[in-house]
């Protein structure tokens, strides 16, 4: 589950911070505010698309079938947009407690979600939604 994906990196980023700063920082109260922004429009775009895939009632667990193809709200803006909130949770974290060390973390939580998770989703939606994904993923991104 993505969830306990994200919860790994933010464990390893916080372990890094607090055992193994070496001294690096990002400076002052600017990586603060911008980590404080960035875990505020993460959770704010994972609340907008849990409301319109409740609001369509289909399912926000990764491995079930969809029964809607949701292309309205956020969901206009990015084809993944909770996993892209779980992305901006992340940096926002690294750069709220410094952790300059766990910064390639985020790639790696970028890939793994996309390897894991976003690509069988969005096969097993081509599969189910054949032209109605197809002219949706042409119009939408899948991250932004």
């Amino acid at each position: 589950m993505p969830p306990v994906w994200l919860t790994g990196a933010l464990v390893l980023a916080w372990l890094q911070t607090t055992y193994y700063g070496l001294g690096l920082s990002f400076g002052p109260a600017w990586a603060d505010l911008l980590g404080g922004l960035l875990v505020g429009g993460g959770l704010i775009l994972m609340g907008l698309a849990a409301s319109e895939m409740r609001r369509h009632r289909t399912t926000l667990i990764p491995h079930r079938d969809a029964d809607r193809l949701v292309t309205s709200g956020i969901f206009k803006r990015s084809r993944n947009p909770i996993y892209l909130g779980d992305s901006m949770i992340l940096a926002g974290m690294i750069l709220y407690w410094d952790a300059v060390l766990a910064l390639p973390l985020l790639p790696i939580f970028v890939w793994v979600i996309e390897k894991r998770f976003i690509v069988p989703e969005e096969a097993r939606l081509r599969r189910k939604f054949v032209a109605d994904f197809a002219r949706y993923a042409q119009q939408t991104r899948r991250w932004v």
